[in-house]
């Protein structure tokens, strides 16, 4: 069967947890225009495919070709974004239904090692609170992006942090 640009779409959407009511809102079109790039009557406007991967966690060339991007990837040196110019994503699905998206400048979760402070969104939540952000940071500094924890819990709630 045929993966289309749809399938992945959907398949995306789904495993990052929004509906297509919140895809819709963030992308800012209709409902039913991701209803229908999700059953391949239309495709997306190529001016938001780059929002849209970002979006969905894959890159445009994900979705629009057959070879998928490895969740981890170490990127050589002269390859490599300055840590400041990246982002880190923590996503949380609960199975009680509660979602947590948190998305801080790599600049920001530094400053905040070096002063010794604690990120207030990791503090109050059982599920970040056991991360090691120095451990995070060194591995991005030694050139390791993309998914790099996805865990679940017992109870099925699923925390993924990546770096982008």
């Amino acid at each position: 069967m045929e993966n289309t640009l749809g399938k992945k779409i959907a398949t995306r959407r789904k495993e990052r947890g929004f509906t297509q009511d919140e895809l819709a809102e963030q992308l800012a079109v209709s409902p039913q225009a991701v209803s229908k790039w999700e059953n391949d009557l239309s495709c997306p406007d190529i001016q938001l495919l780059p929002k849209l991967a970002g979006l969905l966690g894959c890159t445009v060339d994900e979705l629009l070709s057959d070879r998928p991007q490895p969740d981890t990837q170490l990127v050589p040196p002269e390859q490599r974004k300055r840590v400041e110019e990246m982002m880190f994503r923590v996503v949380v699905n609960s199975t009680d239904g509660d979602r947590v998206r948190i998305n801080l400048p790599m600049a920001l979760v530094k400053m905040a090692l070096q002063m010794g402070m604690e990120v207030p969104q990791f503090a109050g939540s059982e599920a970040l609170r056991g991360l090691d952000l120095e451990q995070i940071l060194q591995m991005v500094d030694s050139g390791v992006i993309g998914k790099l924890v996805e865990v679940e819990s017992k109870d099925g709630d699923v925390v993924e942090v990546v770096v982008e």
